[in-house]
């Protein structure tokens, strides 16, 4: 994939979750009759745009975030400028009843959450659900954490780190989250119960570390399939194309897509021989991992199980998506508390524009417009979520100060317009303070690759 198209990936990604944020706030104005000034996309100088009646449509110089600025609304002015001083009573904000204000405020959030489960929703509806299959152990690393903790093969999971019943996408996110880590594990085992502690293995990439799984799950019969070939890797070298139905890997039978990247992970600088077939016809070929344009050391393909989509409507589609959210609601708070435990560090857990315009170029370059719209979801619901923390500046600080005003109207008091200003100061010190960490977060992440110390995984089928 060329930069070109990773930037534009980017720049969309960020420009529609920003545009769809500011679109809430927005539209709820105008259904309140409230003057909106300024539509900018992006903070500083004015870039270009275009006055259409009393709106000011623009794109600004500092492309991280941007505001809709609301007729008599100068607690922001900092930031927004300041506003007009000949709006008339009825179109200005500040003399809004205070839940209306309230609305106004919640509906950037809102409209970035509704996005959020839009997007899982629309593809299921298109294309169905993905039919997961069973939490069954298929395979397990010989001598790895797994097989000294008791694991065995065809064991079901029925609890993983305290959840009951989880699916393996819950069960890989949380293992991604607890590197080096033991959790609890229940499997079900001859109609027993039997309770495990299992160990996900460290393995550090681009400065990044994670907690991969030495067992592999049970896919059944379904194929494991190239969803897509990077130009000039190895893989594509060697004449492999997308669609093409791995087999084998090095003579062992392939049951599923981590098998493969787990087995390639292991064996950097040797060559391995892969059989696919094509249209009816096997053939084998022979590459050996290098170093690609994105400094990871890898083949330059990704594989996928052929899982079956099963047609839903829109009651199990929205379900599904709704569930889909929720799950990243819950490993992005389980991250964040991690953070501020001290078990997890900021490398680890903060990213800012670099780390998304890493996110939506990988995203792009394996799964195409899917991952565009995924990355798309995946941005929105975080955006959406940190908005409406109660920091100054925030959609949840505004609405955090209109709540204490309400409390303080009860008693016959106000907050100054003195002291609104300082508590806005101080908020737009601590998001640039933010914005600065994340950036130097980033850059630290790009300029400081981590060593690959990941241990044996599984790559003997027990089939």
């Amino acid at each position: 994939m060329t930069i070109v198209t990773g930037i534009f990936a980017f720049i969309f990604i960020l420009g529609a979750a920003v545009v769809l944020h500011e679109f809430g706030h927005f539209i709820v104005a105008k259904l309140f009759k409230i003057r909106v000034e300024t539509f900018s996309v992006g903070f500083g100088p004015r870039l270009f745009g275009k006055k259409w009646g009393h709106t000011d449509y623009r794109v600004s110089a500092i492309p991280l975030g941007g505001y809709v600025k609301l007729g008599g609304d100068e607690s922001n002015a900092p930031i927004e400028g300041e506003g007009a001083a000949d709006i008339p009573a009825h179109e200005r904000f500040d003399l809004r009843p205070r839940w209306q204000r309230v609305l106004v405020a919640i509906a950037g959030p809102v409209m970035n959450v509704i996005t959020a489960i839009s997007i899982p929703l629309a593809g299921a509806l298109m294309y169905g659900i993905p039919a997961t299959p069973a939490p069954i152990v298929s395979s397990i690393a010989a001598g790895g954490a797994s097989e000294k903790a008791g694991l065995q093969r065809g064991d079901r999971i029925v609890a993983f780190n305290g959840i009951e019943h989880p699916k393996w996408d819950t069960i890989r996110g949380d293992a991604l989250l607890s590197p080096g880590q033991p959790l609890p594990v229940v499997v079900e085992r001859n109609g027993q119960r039997v309770p495990l502690q299992i160990t996900p293995v460290p393995r550090t990439e681009d400065g990044e570390t994670a907690g991969l799984l030495d067992f592999l799950p049970d896919y059944g019969d379904l194929p494991v399939v190239v969803r897509e070939v990077t130009p000039n890797s190895p893989a594509a070298e060697a004449g492999m194309q997308p669609g093409d139905q791995v087999l084998t890997i090095a003579g062992q039978k392939v049951r599923s897509a981590e098998q493969v990247t787990q087995y390639i992970a292991e064996h950097k600088g040797e060559p391995i021989t892969l059989r696919l077939q094509r249209q009816g016809q096997q053939r084998d070929l022979t590459a050996t991992a290098r170093k690609l344009s994105d400094g990871k050391e890898r083949l330059g393909f990704g594989p996928a199980e052929d899982v079956p989509f099963v047609p839903v409507g829109i009651g199990a589609g929205l379900r599904y998506a709704v569930d889909t959210n929720l799950e990243i609601l819950r490993l992005t708070g389980k991250a964040l508390g991690q953070f501020f435990t001290g078990q997890r560090s900021a490398r680890n857990t903060l990213s800012g524009p670099v780390g998304i315009y890493k996110a939506a170029s990988s995203s792009v370059e394996r799964y195409g417009w899917g991952g565009l719209f995924t990355t798309l979801a995946f941005l929105s619901l975080n955006l959406g979520i940190f908005n409406l923390l109660p920091i100054p500046v925030l959609d949840g600080g505004a609405i955090f100060l209109l709540l204490i005003e309400g409390a303080l109207a009860t008693i016959g008091m106000t907050l100054s317009l003195r002291v609104r200003d300082r508590i806005q100061q101080v908020g737009f010190v601590m998001v640039l303070l933010l914005m600065v960490f994340v950036i130097t977060n980033d850059v630290l992440k790009t300029f400081t690759r981590g060593s690959d110390n990941s241990a044996p995984a599984a790559t003997t089928p027990g089939k």
